[in-house]
């Protein structure tokens, strides 16, 4: 029996409904496709993490952790951006431990943004920026990406700062265009900012994940950028646990301060049992340093086996993902090709128009390599069986 409210409610969302991951979750599973469309590997973690966590929860670490995290494990983070990117976080007061990646943006812009600020974005984005922002009573502002190489026109960021432009959102590497910044891209946002109270805040969850020999030009490598940024990033895309929503950021004390006041009745911490696996298993640069590498491999595998596809692969220079065009083929909107190749051809996609709040269409759609060679070489196949239309 279903129960039901006589209680009026007020959504502060009215427009956010079903999501089309959601829509096309539930389709693939109705269909049995291939499933190149989540960001999430299908494959096994490291075993010495699961022994880890076990070993953890054996010696009793099963209750609550310190507020801003394990301090070994604040350790091992702070020793990492240090060597990586040259900028030192002091362990106490400038890094967080928070429970997922997405619960660190939410405390962030939480913290730092009021009601009537301007929040600055690009799209195609991850979905999560623009509700967050609204829910602080604040206006986020999207600013489109160029197509088909994704970069950011500053000339638009420059004529679209106010008064109001209390924070710019960063995404590098980006989902789902796979582009990375470059370091004019760092420098075009230093000399924005510059002389301004603008916070950056930096969704850097693939920083581990940038090909072909190149560096990810992240806000910590920029003295300048570092004063005013949050940097956000992810242990369940580094170590394939995305289940185990464990994430962190790190900042400059007076903005970490404000993004810990939320963090504290948000969540309090976070998964203890996790964050003690982490900080043993971190004593091994090479979890990271090797990413690179592991998920070029796969990239260059997808598109070698979509070679004879009709589809047209745009560059991936870093993420779990690379875009695919279908313009020269067919008419139809990405929403309806990716519907057809799960009922057709047995494989999810994603369409790009799900990450514009516009629902603008490139036709283009978005594919996830962070899969096992199996679920690749079947996925490409049913690609490279659609038909034009």
């Amino acid at each position: 029996m279903t129960v039901r409210t006589p209680v009026k409610t007020r959504s502060k969302l009215p427009d956010v409904g079903t999501t089309i991951f959601t829509v096309i979750g539930q389709l693939s599973a109705q269909h049995k496709a291939v499933n190149l469309s989540q960001g999430a590997p299908n494959f096994s973690c490291d075993a010495g993490l699961v022994a880890g966590v076990t070993r953890a929860m054996e010696a009793g670490h099963n209750q609550y952790a310190s507020m801003t995290g394990l301090h070994a494990l604040k350790e091992r983070i702070a020793e990492k951006v240090a060597t990586l990117y040259g900028t030192q976080y002091d362990v106490d007061s400038e890094v967080l431990v928070t429970a997922s990646a997405s619960e660190g943006l939410y405390s962030a812009i939480s913290g730092l943004v009021h009601p009537g600020d301007e929040v600055i974005y690009f799209e195609p984005s991850f979905d999560s920026y623009a509700p967050i922002v609204r829910l602080q009573g604040a206006t986020p502002v999207a600013i489109k990406l160029t197509v088909p190489d994704f970069t950011i026109n500053w000339d638009e960021v420059r004529a679209a700062i106010t008064p109001k432009t209390r924070m710019i959102v960063i995404n590098t590497p980006h989902n789902p265009s796979g582009q990375v910044f470059t370091l004019d891209d760092l420098i075009q946002l230093a000399a924005v900012t510059r002389n301004t109270d603008i916070i950056i805040l930096s969704d850097e969850v693939y920083e581990h994940v940038v090909f072909d020999g190149q560096q990810h030009h992240g806000m910590a490598t920029h003295p300048q950028l570092a004063e005013r940024s949050v940097i956000v990033s992810s242990f369940g895309k580094t170590f394939h646990v995305t289940g185990w929503r464990v994430g962190y950021c790190v900042a400059p004390a007076e903005l970490m301060d404000e993004i810990c006041k939320v963090h504290q009745f948000l969540m309090f911490s976070a998964d203890t049992p996790m964050q003690y696996a982490f900080a043993e298993h971190m004593r091994d640069p090479q979890t990271w340093l090797s990413l690179a590498a592991f998920y070029q491999r796969k990239r260059d595998l997808l598109q070698t086996l979509l070679a004879d596809s009709p589809f047209h692969l745009l560059p991936s220079a870093g993420s779990f993902f690379m875009l695919a065009d279908y313009s020269h083929f067919s008419d139809e909107s990405d929403s309806e090709m990716v519907k057809r190749l799960i009922t057709e051809c047995g494989v999810a996609t994603i369409p790009l128009s799900a990450f514009y709040t516009d629902g603008t269409d490139n036709k283009l759609i978005r594919l996830s390599f962070a899969k096992d060679e199996t679920t690749l070489r079947a996925g490409a196949q049913a690609l490279c069986r659609v038909k034009p239309r």
